[in-house]
C-alpha cells in the first residue's frame, strides 16, 4: 500500500527518463512529482492503482531522507525567450 510523501516506481517512465515519483496528494485524485524533472501531474486513483508498479521507500523511512533524486533548483535550465 501507498501513503503520502512514498516514493513511487509507475510502469512506463516520464518523459525525462525517470520513473519514480514522490506522492504529493492523495483523495479522488492523486498529485504526483516527477524525480527527475519536477514535473507535477495529477491522476484519478483508478488510473495510478493501474499505472503503478511498486513503492519504492516509504516516507517514515530514515534512508528515504538522504535520497535527492530531482534536479536543484540552481542546476534547472531556464528558457531565454527573445534573447
Amino acid at each position: 500500500m501507498y501513503h503520502l510523501g512514498d516514493l513511487v516506481q509507475m510502469k512506463k517512465p516520464h518523459a525525462c527518463g525517470e520513473n519514480k515519483w514522490e506522492i504529493l496528494r492523495m483523495g479522488a485524485d492523486i498529485r504526483l512529482k516527477c524525480m527527475g524533472c519536477g514535473h507535477i501531474v495529477m491522476m484519478s486513483r483508478s488510473d495510478f492503482n493501474k499505472r503503478l508498479k511498486k513503492v519504492v521507500t516509504m516516507a517514515d523511512d530514515p534512508k528515504a531522507k538522504s535520497l535527492e533524486y530531482y534536479v536543484p533548483t540552481n542546476e534547472i535550465a531556464v528558457p531565454h525567450f527573445g534573447d
